[in-house]
């Protein structure tokens, strides 16, 4: 294939992608992925970052996933850096959904920390999905600093990622569960709830853990009367 002809095609992607309608935005990522090309990898990439429909993102996504896997985690990988939050939650997510293990390395802790909470939340969930065994412990003692945190659907995102850790990730549960911040106990008990219950709901098992709490807390006061 001519240099043209890759730039042609490149260039009708970036166009049908431009579309005001975010219908035939869906249908150009979709026909991306259906008939992958090597050239194509940089414009879905580049849509990514500003994409303002979350069914578009979720399509250009799956058409990266149909892409040449060394040339989409290559382009996907500079996107963690980005200084638009968005192009780094959905290089993230895509490159959860790719599940390349060489993603893992460029999961920084400034990403399991960053100033964006849904930065963050797709961080902890990709990290945990491609963290290799021996890095598990050490990734649930970054992420454990988060129980307690921010809204109920952060608090659920991160019980998420501690739940898909595993037992590596228990350590970091029970310190965090035996902490004197009320939030920061019931979050790790709910946490510690559903590896046990894994069928309950994140709700449940807050309401379990507050009942756990509020015992424990009894039981101290009647030790120190």
């Amino acid at each position: 294939m001519s240099e043209q002809t890759e730039e042609t095609a490149s260039g009708r992607l970036r166009t049908a992608l431009n579309a005001g309608d975010g219908s035939s935005r869906v249908q150009s990522a979709l026909a991306a992925g259906t008939y992958p090309r090597p050239e194509y990898v940089a414009v879905l990439v580049e849509q990514c970052a500003h994409e303002p429909d979350f069914t578009v993102r979720e399509t250009l996504t799956w058409a990266l996933t149909r892409q040449d896997r060394d040339t989409a985690v290559a382009s996907l990988l500079p996107e963690l850096r980005s200084v638009l939050p968005q192009a780094r939650r959905q290089a993230l997510h895509t490159l959860s959904k790719i599940g390349d293990p060489r993603a893992w390395p460029a999961i920084t802790t400034a990403l399991l920390h960053d100033d964006d909470p849904e930065v963050a939340q797709t961080a902890w969930r990709t990290a945990a999905g491609l963290a290799p065994d021996e890095a598990k412990p050490a990734l649930a003692d970054e992420l454990a600093v988060h129980f307690g945190a921010g809204t109920e659907d952060l608090r659920r995102s991160l019980t998420r990622a501690f739940l898909m850790i595993g037992s590596a990730g228990r350590r970091a549960v029970d310190a965090a569960a035996a902490s004197d911040d009320w939030d920061v106990r019931v979050h790790a008990l709910a946490t510690d709830h559903l590896f046990a219950h894994p069928d309950d709901g994140f709700a449940s098992a807050i309401a379990a853990a507050r009942r756990s709490a509020a015992r424990r807390d009894a039981a101290d006061w009647d030790e120190q009367a």
